[in-house]
């Protein structure tokens, strides 16, 4: 098994900022691909943004040149760093991660969620 916990989200008001973590705990595993979504009342849950295991990175047209996505993988953590927040950016928010684990293979797994409110 391999968890995941997430931390970082709060309330802010528009024009702030937030750092979202999530990290991942086990033995035997390594991490390929990790991401964020997010996932806004009454709406599909959405990439926000894509860190590959080379650490190139994809962003969401309406978080580009706002969020950071980064990983540390000797901490097997992915972080979202949210600057100029909007309150469309108000959601739950969630890591994925790709995940090869000796014995089990490729799966992937995601995190409980942590809900970003922006204020106007």
């Amino acid at each position: 098994q391999v968890q995941l916990l997430e931390s970082g989200g709060g309330l802010v008001q528009a024009g702030g900022s937030l750092r979202l973590s999530c990290a991942a705990s086990g033995s035997m595993f390594s991490i390929n691909a990790m991401a964020w979504y997010r996932q806004a009342p009454g709406k599909q849950r959405e990439l926000v943004a894509r860190i590959t295991s080379s650490g190139s990175t994809n962003y969401a047209d309406s978080v580009k040149g706002r969020f950071t996505i980064s990983r540390d993988n000797a901490k097997n953590t992915v972080s979202l760093q949210m600057n100029s927040l909007k309150s469309e950016d108000t959601a739950v928010y969630y890591c994925k991660l790709d995940i090869f684990k000796t014995g089990t293979g490729y799966f992937t797994t995601w995190g409980q969620g942590t809900r970003v409110t922006v204020s106007s």
